[in-house]
């Protein structure tokens, strides 16, 4: 296969992992800084893990839209707080819906490489803080050109293409021929999974409640979560019963068959995991949730975009050696429905092995890049 980037590694293992509760738009973690929610899990996920925070070689952190104002020291003040040392040096990720996966990507070349030992890796995004931005009024106002845009919104057109995301997925259900009852039944059986999953305490090892407290480090001022008084923000909020009768009610986002019931949850939440080398999980005697075996990521036209995932699973498994059959478990981002439905048929998988537990439909935006290790497996039974 020509073109892609791909990459494998020998000795990068994912140690142990937290995150928050997603939490719909505009909820309980709506004012909260995302670099705040990103402090909360690194902290929790070094505690989890049992490793020293002052072992931290380097900080890897994600977030694509600036939604605070000192969101230029996002990664070093994650760092900082969650208690890696001064020295460790941190830096910020952007791969759009692939910056979680690329987090990992690039922890896994670090401690491969010699650079690191250990990495902190954090994605944390808050959608209620996008901003209502302007960009061209530094020298001031002229008279009936003044101009201001909901960010979040405006940043799912691809100025490119003349397409916004949901037009893209819209572009698959027609090349495809995926029909809105199809889509539909894509989207409940989303959130049955998830509540499936839920419900047999699948996420309750993973998810860290959120609450009021404050972060402290010795030399540095104090800053913390503030939440509404007596809230916490314990369980994910977006997944509830979504029968097919239901998400069949709902309008057409984007004149086809995709709405807001069958795409992606909007939410705001963080995530963190620790990534080691395999000398280090040896000698301190850890027991790993994962080897990161293989990476890759590849390019399709913008109009599209939502293909992507198709051939990078194909240069994945071409690096690993392995054969999609021979993988029991495949995560791809429900960015839409008609979107992931697309790429299920034209890999030809197993949808029974397809987001099993419920996916973004459900819960939250997840990552359109895919690491596929068909040898490990995660302590929870993935």
């Amino acid at each position: 296969m020509s073109g892609g980037v791909v990459i494998s590694w020998d000795g990068a293992y994912l140690v142990d992992g937290v995150r928050t509760p997603f939490v719909d738009y505009n909820g309980a973690l709506a004012s909260v800084s995302p670099i705040d929610l990103g402090i909360k899990v690194g902290r929790e996920a070094v505690k989890k893990s049992g490793i020293d925070a002052n072992e931290i070689g380097t900080v890897i952190c994600g977030s694509v839209a600036q939604t605070s104002f000192d969101a230029y020291m996002l990664p070093r003040h994650i760092g900082l707080y969650s208690g890696a040392p001064i020295a460790a040096p941190a830096h910020l990720v952007q791969r759009v819906c692939g910056t979680g996966i690329e987090i990992l990507s690039q922890a896994a070349d670090a401690v491969s490489f010699g650079r690191a030992e250990v990495a902190l890796c954090v994605g944390t995004e808050s959608m209620s803080r996008n901003p209502v931005a302007a960009y061209t009024h530094r020298s001031g106002f002229r008279m009936g050109q003044i101009e201001f845009k909901d960010f979040l919104w405006e940043s799912l057109l691809d100025t490119a293409a003349g397409s916004t995301m949901g037009q893209t997925a819209e572009k698959l259900a027609i090349q495809y021929q995926l029909t809105r009852e199809e889509v539909d039944a894509f989207a409940s059986r989303s959130f049955d999974r998830a509540i499936t999953a839920n419900e047999r305490g699948f996420f309750s090892a993973e998810i860290v409640p959120v609450k009021t407290e404050t972060f402290e480090r010795d030399g540095f001022a104090p800053r913390g979560i503030k939440l509404a008084k007596g809230m916490t923000a314990e369980a994910d909020t977006h997944v509830k019963p979504s029968p097919v009768e239901t998400l069949a009610k709902i309008p057409p986002a984007f004149d086809g068959v995709q709405t807001g019931g069958n795409s992606s949850a909007i939410v705001d939440g963080a995530a963190a995991g620790i990534v080691a080398s395999g000398e280090y999980v040896k000698r301190h005697n850890l027991k790993p949730m994962a080897r990161i075996a293989a990476c890759a990521s590849f390019g399709v036209q913008p109009e599209v975009m939502g293909i992507g995932p198709v051939p990078a699973i194909r240069l994945v498994l071409e690096r690993a050696g392995l054969k999609l059959s021979e993988v029991d478990r495949i995560e791809i981002n429900e960015a839409f429905a008609a979107q992931t439905m697309a790429c299920a048929r034209e890999l030809g998988l197993d949808e029974e092995k397809l987001n099993v537990n419920g996916g973004a439909i459900a819960m939250y935006a997840y990552d359109e890049d895919r690491l596929i290790d068909g040898c490990a497996r995660a302590r929870r039974g993935l």
